[in-house]
């Protein structure tokens, strides 16, 4: 077996979204290959203390707001140039910095959108996070049973105004036609903000009413035997065989639950975030915490390795900030 390599790794964002790439100096093995700034964290290294270093000597900066993130395992085959090795990498997001972009080893370096990355080709540990950054950090669950029609729709707009990108119809008291209505009332609503839709489970549905993907419970997930084409499409997991099983779907992005004590499931007993961030870091999709999770939890989430939190019902609270 190859030794792991561990790697600290920065995604410099601006704060319209934009993220830096770089590509591979010549001399380098993936010559020209874009990736992520970073590099190898060296013996007695902090991946902090590496990623501050790497960027002083690769691109001339020194960052000052560090977030840890995503941490992920990738295993690189033997090229002619280079042996198979694994690489550990530890993400952060860096969002501010001292210093003018120099690229000091002869790189070329490139800002970047979120699912319109038009430089290549990109090394393949950083593709599946450039799927993650075209995500956002919140994933907003309907609640229309408990709170009303009127009621649910105000909170919606609300959010849609603050920004809220994703979106899940789960209304499980409702029938096809009463559910069909109010799916399309919700993308409806949601259109003009550029905002993606599922329906919870109902893949012909969703479908047919034209919403954006699906989001599978844990049951029929296991169930599934090949990803649908042309949906997002999302699960909902509770341990390591479903995970597991997500990701050899290649779905678009999971929940893990329950992380806290929630209401949907008194009888669950949570996870706690050291449980939930072992098991984000075995699956290489992005991870939702799910279950008792609010707004405020959205650094504690990210520092665990996720994606975001997501959210039934402190989202549309309208006392929550």
């Amino acid at each position: 077996m190859s030794k792991v390599i561990h790697v600290a790794v920065a995604i410099l964002k601006k704060s319209n979204g934009d993220f830096l790439l770089a590509s591979r100096p010549v001399g380098k093995h993936w010559a020209g290959w874009w990736e992520f700034p970073g590099g190898k964290i060296e013996t007695g290294e902090s991946p902090e203390q590496a990623l501050i270093r790497e960027l002083q000597e690769e691109i001339g900066v020194v960052p000052t707001q560090l977030q840890p993130w995503l941490q992920r395992r990738f295993d690189y085959p033997a090229t002619h140039d280079s042996p198979a090795k694994t690489v550990h990498l530890h993400f952060f997001f860096v969002t501010q910095w001292q210093g003018e972009l120099i690229p000091k080893e002869g790189q070329k370096l490139s800002w970047q959108t979120a699912g319109n990355v038009s430089v290549e080709p990109v090394l393949p540990a950083n593709v599946p996070i450039m799927n993650a950054l075209a995500l956002p950090s919140t994933y907003a669950i309907s609640n229309m049973a408990a709170m009303g029609e009127t009621a649910f729709f105000e909170a919606l707009t609300r959010q849609l105004k603050g920004g809220l990108q994703l979106i899940q119809v789960r209304e499980k008291q409702l029938d096809h036609k009463a559910l069909s209505q109010f799916a399309l009332a919700v993308k409806t609503l949601a259109k003009p903000f550029g905002a993606k839709v599922l329906l919870n489970e109902n893949i012909a549905l969703a479908v047919e009413v034209g919403l954006d993907g699906v989001h599978l419970p844990s049951k029929a997930l296991l169930q599934l035997e090949n990803k649908p084409q042309n949906l997002l499409v999302a699960a909902s997991c509770h341990h390591a065989a479903e995970l597991a099983h997500a990701r050899m779907l290649a779905l678009d992005f999971v929940t893990l639950s329950p992380v806290a004590a929630t209401a949907s499931h008194l009888e669950a007993t949570p996870m706690g975030w050291a449980e939930f961030s072992a098991l984000a870091s075995t699956v290489a999709l992005p991870v939702f915490a799910l279950g008792g999770m609010r707004a405020d939890d959205l650094p504690q989430a990210l520092a665990s390795g996720a994606q975001g939190v997501a959210m039934q019902r402190a989202i549309w609270d309208v006392t929550a900030p």
